[in-house]
């Protein structure tokens, strides 16, 4: 059943009311929302899903409205990470029996953690438009030029590339034994880069209009200022370079494991979701800026993915079309433990143990992503279901992680 906790309910001092949809959340994380309610920018209230925990600036697992201003570090410097997952035309039982010969070639055609493709395809240059946006943005920004080794390159090069962290491929097997490929990216070092400038750009404006914050992480761009325009334009390219690079490996990993498998086709066109960006959006009367910082758009009728750690279940949900909620729910299971936390609490047979039947890396260079770091996938969809309905349940036999 939902569980809700609500902040500020009386609006004391200004505070916009927090609506959180969980019990579960860390001091931390309720500290992060209480400074973001009291901005005066926040439209009605702040959603916080089931899977919150305390981020950077903003507590990853909200949904934040803003009139005429849009907060930088809320959207962060992993712009557009995202989700893509398409069914095929296979059973499990026409699945090989070791499937590490299938991780091994996904590893070789896609590359992972800092590693990048060593030749640029004619897809990869063909991308005119991707390649028009971000020469503009270089001839703008001049600095980007310094943040990156030959960032013009390094776009080209990072296409239909994993990254680090919590990113990861995955093949999955559903409820009724269909086989699913799924995956987990974003926007890699150019995103980053971009982020990281306007999060300090932001940081300058608020400081130069001497506007006082409770957090310098959230500090932001206003509506008609020259940066919020060009941070609108660059966090755009960011959101769609995140989407074709997810479309890039999604193709590299099909055709990767197409010659260990009988012959296939796709049975669902691919589900496409952003977990970390911004958009305009009409809510509670108004036309604001809404910003999903770890959660995903759930409009009624909409499919998404919220996956749960390696070893777990995830889940393709249709979208309620909750108001309250801002049309949003959680993008995963959330962490609940700190990387280094889970590092020095767990060892690499517990990461054998606890991922027993999934064909994965069980070394200690993965420990910080084990399935006892994130919450009870379970739990989290119990606490979300009057925001989404679940299409079907996935159990990972396979994880490639960056």
């Amino acid at each position: 059943m939902p569980v809700y906790i609500e902040l500020n309910k009386s609006q004391d001092g200004g505070a916009r009311p927090v609506k959180i949809y969980t019990a579960d959340v860390d001091y931390k994380a309720l500290a992060q929302l209480k400074n973001l309610s009291q901005l005066s920018i926040i439209h009605s209230h702040i959603a916080a899903m089931p899977d919150v925990h305390a981020g950077i600036g903003a507590t990853v697992g909200s949904v934040i409205p803003t009139r005429g201003a849009i907060i930088p570090a809320a959207v962060g410097v992993d712009i557009g990470c995202g989700m893509n997952a398409v069914r095929l035309s296979l059973k499990s039982s026409q699945l090989p029996d070791n499937l590490k010969p299938l991780r091994l070639a996904i590893e070789r055609a896609v590359p992972v953690g800092n590693a990048s493709h060593k030749v640029i395809s004619a897809r990869h240059a063909a991308s005119k438009e991707l390649a028009s946006g971000i020469d503009l943005l270089l001839e703008k920004h001049s600095k980007l030029n310094k943040m990156l080794r030959r960032p013009r390159e390094t776009w080209l090069r990072q296409l239909g590339t994993l990254g680090s962290g919590n990113h990861f491929i995955e093949l999955c097997i559903d409820q009724s034994k269909d086989v699913w490929v799924m995956l987990h990216s974003g926007s890699r070092g150019i995103g980053n880069a971009i982020g990281r400038f306007f999060i300090e750009l932001a940081r300058k404006d608020v400081a130069r209009n001497q506007i006082n914050l409770p957090d310098k992480d959230l500090s932001y761009f206003q509506e008609g200022s020259d940066h919020f325009y060009d941070y609108v334009e660059a966090v755009n390219w960011a959101q769609e370079y995140a989407r074709v690079n997810r479309q890039e490996m999604l193709n590299l990993v099909l055709r990767s494991i197409q010659p260990f498998l009988p012959e296939f086709t796709l049975t669902c066109e691919a589900i496409n979701c952003h977990h970390n960006y911004v958009q305009k959006e009409h809510h509670y009367g108004a036309d604001v800026y809404v910003t999903r910082k770890g959660a995903i758009s759930a409009r009624e009728g909409q499919l998404g993915i919220i996956p749960g750690s390696m070893g777990a279940k995830s889940y393709i949900v249709r979208g309620k079309g909750n108001p309250e909620s801002f049309c949003s729910c959680s993008h995963g299971a959330g962490r609940k433990m700190s990387r280094s936390a889970a590092v020095q609490r767990f060892s690499r047979q517990d990461l054998e143990t606890q991922t027993r039947g999934v064909e994965c890396r069980k070394d200690k260079g993965v420990l910080d992503e084990i399935p006892s770091a994130y919450k009870d996938i379970d739990q989290v969809m119990e606490h979300q279901s009057d925001l989404v309905e679940v299409v079907h349940q996935l159990k990972q036999v396979l994880c490639v992680k960056g």
